[in-house]
């Protein structure tokens, strides 16, 4: 492997341990590591990678992070990558899951982790105000950024995100693209292979049309279930794990009743305090069932692996598909101007995401100082943020 591909995968290793604060932190994080201190891509090529992951269901930020490695080393390097970003976290909530006694300590461990928070809240708004600043140049981008921050916050429905997205790239492609680019389609859809859109697919059918039929008595019932209910949700979720918490908790509590809503709770609150991918709450929700199934350890973990790879693979296989003739497909005028308002509709979801997840801060002195400190340090200085993480660990260890 080359140097360049191994100094990639280091940067990756920092991102995944530093990476707190949900999707809308992370593409900060991405624009420092993977743009400003190595420039592996280019600023407007990470904003447009991004631009891909909004209207693709699935995690935007395992989905960026994939596409950049992509573009870096191929689709070795993807998959490494992908591993590497995925499994931490995922084996730490398959490991709660699995010993669930675990979780008695979890006051503990959120006490200790109690100025991540802020410090997240303030990364969080770091990002917002450099997107802002590169994407909000024209009256249209401010007019759908805002209104993606008064429907969120208004209509609070998991449909706002993919409808949103999708009216702010008609808009803008409708404003901003003129006539033209026949030759250029032609190319495109003969570069697209329909036999791996077939599999993807048929892969799906096959999925859904087992987990229907299967009998429910076998042993390997649950585990396709479950499987099969990843894989479906991945196809589906569109917005992050913000709308992943509720559609999961709908299917799994309250529809399902695979696990108690205080479990879900329980486990929902120790994935916030960890770093990585909000989806690797699966992970545990997976395991979880599968214990409450009346499976061992072993069935446990394989829950916990089913289900981590069955909602990231539709994202992850979406992606890859995608990527390697992205460069012809945002050539297509329509598409390429779409992506201005989709990126706006975005700069407008980490704006209200930001508003909700201050809330519960209050009034509070302490946390908003952190969070404008957070914040004030990472754009007037050079200091990273794994830095700004370990000292709120470290406050709150001994405060």
């Amino acid at each position: 492997m080359a140097k360049r591909q191994l100094l990639f995968l280091r940067s990756v290793i920092v991102f995944t341990f530093t990476a707190f604060g949900g999707a809308q932190a992370h593409i900060s994080l991405l624009l420092r590591y993977f743009v400003k201190n190595t420039q592996y891509i280019t600023e407007e090529e990470l904003l447009e990678l991004n631009a891909l992951a909004q209207v693709l269901p699935g995690p935007a930020s395992t989905q960026t992070l994939v596409g950049i490695a992509y573009k870096v080393g191929g689709l070795k390097l993807a998959i490494i990558s992908f591993l590497i970003w995925i499994l931490p976290s995922a084996s730490i909530m398959t490991l709660a899951a699995i010993s669930y006694g675990f979780l008695d300590q979890k006051q503990q461990f959120i006490e200790i982790l109690k100025y991540i928070h802020p410090i997240a809240l303030g990364i969080v708004a770091y990002g917002a105000f450099n997107l802002a600043k590169k994407v909000l140049t024209t009256e249209l981008s401010v007019f759908l950024a805002f209104s993606a921050v008064v429907a969120t916050l208004v209509l609070r429905n998991a449909y706002v995100f993919p409808i949103a997205i999708l009216i702010g790239g008609m808009v803008s492609s409708a404003i901003g693209t003129p006539s033209e680019e026949t030759q250029i389609r032609v190319r495109l859809l003969s570069n697209i292979n329909p036999r791996k859109l077939t599999y993807f697919i048929g892969f799906m059918v096959f999925m859904a049309l087992l987990g229907a039929i299967i009998n429910r008595t076998s042993p390997f019932s649950l585990p396709i279930r479950l499987f099969e209910n990843f894989y479906r949700n991945g196809i589906f979720v569109f917005g992050g794990g913000q709308v992943l918490v509720p559609l999961m908790f709908t299917e799994f509590v309250q529809s399902k009743h695979y696990l108690l809503q205080s479990d879900f709770i329980s486990g929902y609150a120790l994935q916030q305090v960890l770093p990585g991918p909000t989806f690797s709450f699966t992970s545990y929700l997976g395991a979880l069932s599968m214990k409450h199934g009346g499976y061992g350890v072993t069935g446990q973990a394989l829950g916990g692996v089913l289900a981590v790879l069955g909602i990231n693979l539709p994202g992850l296989i979406l992606v890859l598909f995608i990527v390697p003739f992205w460069d012809d497909l945002k050539k297509i005028g329509r598409i390429k101007h779409s992506l201005s308002g989709i990126n706006a509709v975005s700069v407008g979801f980490i704006i209200a995401a930001f508003m909700l997840l201050v809330k519960p801060i209050g009034f509070n002195a302490l946390p908003i100082s952190i969070l404008i400190g957070t914040f004030l340090v990472l754009n007037f200085t050079k200091i990273s943020p794994p830095i700004i993480v370990l000292i709120g660990i470290v406050l709150g260890y001994f405060i």
